[in-house]
């Protein structure tokens, strides 16, 4: 089930949101380092990204509430 978290986002020039960093609870600030994937849908825009910690997050931005949620985690490589 998504998780909502706190996300930092800029417009792009195409006025799209772009995730820059994302907060987890209580847990600390972690930097996106990049995007890997981006998609979207009527309802939603997905983003891939990889962050500070290492790992991949699968992100989702709610087209009409601008809420965000966690909907994957993939922890990074060993």
């Amino acid at each position: 089930m998504p998780k909502p978290v706190r996300v930092g986002a800029y417009s792009g020039y195409k006025g799209e949101q772009e995730p820059r960093w994302i907060e987890l609870g209580d847990e600390e600030r972690l930097e996106v380092l990049g995007i890997a994937d981006r998609w979207y849908d009527p309802s939603a825009s997905y983003f891939k990204v990889r962050a500070s910690d290492g790992a991949i997050y699968l992100l989702r931005c709610d087209s009409k509430t601008l809420e965000w949620t966690l909907v994957r985690r993939w922890a990074q490589d060993s």
